[in-house]
């Protein structure tokens, strides 16, 4: 898969965070793949001639937004040579047996 930011030509930056190791990160992941699912119905032979301008307005840009929040799965990723390139975020830890999550 072809990474969006370099299609659409946004900078890497702190605050528009893009990790190139993309598929270690299962939030991006699961994005990613609805947003493919997504295009698959917004460009199948019987969706209508502005399919793919709704596919962007409507799932890729919300999702490159939540995908490039600083806060998002890449926001522990980093651009600066000072600090590791890629670090996946904490996740939360599974619930003990009995517990109630």
């Amino acid at each position: 898969m072809t990474c969006c930011c370099s299609v659409y030509g946004r900078e890497v930056t702190s605050s528009g965070p893009w990790c190139q190791q993309w598929a270690h990160h299962p939030e991006a992941v699961a994005r990613l793949h609805a947003l493919w699912l997504a295009s698959q119905q917004y460009t199948a032979a019987e969706a209508s001639l502005a399919g793919p301008s709704l596919w962007r307005r409507d799932h890729l840009d919300p999702a490159l937004l939540q995908l490039r929040a600083a806060d998002g799965p890449f926001g522990a990723c980093t651009t600066s040579p000072a600090r590791p390139n890629h670090r996946l975020l904490a996740s939360p830890a599974p619930a003990s047996e009995g517990e109630v999550a």
